[in-house]
């Protein structure tokens, strides 16, 4: 009798250290709202991420819901306000940083419990094959000389490109705040007034003018990234050009306020099995994302820092007051 006692006492603790020290908490549903309409980056990443852990088996059964308006902030909101609910995610990025600060937000991101940052994508400076200028030097330069006769085309005011033409300009010791920022709706109409020799430059992922880069139609300057990417080795980065300057446009999942620490873990553990399994490997492939994770504690530095060049550099613009 003594000794069934001893061995069920035994097993417990077993048990109870293997929960301790972090054994996968498996989460039957999970709900992840996409801030923005159906078809976008956010909704697809969100689209994506339920496929993924789906089919890996990895929560039982996911939602997907979209909200819009606002540059994802009327998203922001209601996540916040879902206060204590461990299985709910937002996916949100880059992108959402400076449409906080746009739309003077009464909530920001640092309301939220990070979870993780999933893809990032490199920005790319693009001119006209025919454009006299050659490298990201040739811009500096003409971009110094006058700040004004040097057109950009790019997505959103206050998007991922335009904060990267502001930080081109100080890297370069132009002004920033006298730039010709131009934004389009769609990439298709950035790429028909480069083409129609409206504008002097294009700043894009690489992926939405990768088409006309190999046609030929369009001259990559430079790539934003540390490195040169895999799917055009013949780019060349900013800093390898002496310019101090690297953008990833990255894309992230936060969850409510107010989790415990173990509902923080089970989302940051549920997170992290998806993007080693080989279905998100498969639909980072399929669409081109780079996989950037980084979870926790060093997500929420970065998340941070990120919040504070972006409203640095959009003050100095003069988009934020």
């Amino acid at each position: 009798m003594l000794t069934s006692i001893l061995k069920r006492t035994a097993l417990t603790a077993v048990a109870l250290a293997a929960l301790s020290t972090g054994a996968f908490a498996q989460l039957n549903e999970l709900k992840i709202m996409a801030p923005a309409a159906p078809g976008g980056g956010w909704d697809g990443t969100a689209r994506s991420m339920q496929q993924a852990l789906t089919s890996a088996g990895i929560v039982k059964s996911v939602q997907v819901n979209n909200v819009t308006g606002a540059g994802g902030t009327i998203g922001l909101a209601q996540l916040i306000g879902a206060k204590g609910d461990g299985h709910q995610l937002m996916v949100n990025g880059f992108v959402m940083v400076g449409a906080i600060l746009l739309n003077k937000s009464p909530v920001n991101l640092t309301q939220v419990t990070p979870i993780a940052r999933l893809t990032a994508e490199a920005e790319v400076i693009v001119v006209p094959t025919e454009s006299p200028l050659k490298t990201a030097k040739d811009l500096a330069e003409r971009l110094k000389a006058d700040p004004a006769k040097v057109t950009w085309a790019g997505g959103s005011a206050g998007g991922t490109d335009h904060i990267l033409a502001a930080l081109f300009a100080q890297a370069v010791g132009a002004d920033a705040k006298k730039i010709n920022y131009i934004p389009f709706s769609g990439g298709g109409e950035a790429l028909a007034a480069m083409l129609g020799g409206r504008v002097t430059a294009g700043v894009s992922g690489y992926g939405e003018f990768e088409g006309q880069i190999k046609a030929g139609k369009l001259r990559v300057l430079a790539v934003s990234s540390s490195k040169r990417l895999d799917n055009a080795p013949d780019a060349p980065t900013l800093k390898e050009q002496g310019i101090d300057l690297e953008l990833l446009n990255w894309r992230s999942v936060v969850a409510p306020p107010g989790l415990s620490a173990e509902q923080t873990k089970a989302l940051i553990d549920t997170v992290e099995k998806m993007v080693k399994s080989k279905e998100w490997q498969e639909i980072l492939k399929a669409r081109g994302w780079d996989d950037s994770f980084l979870a926790g504690a060093a997500f929420d530095a970065f998340l941070k820092a990120e919040i504070e060049r972006v409203s640095k550099v959009m003050t100095e613009v003069g988009l934020v007051k």
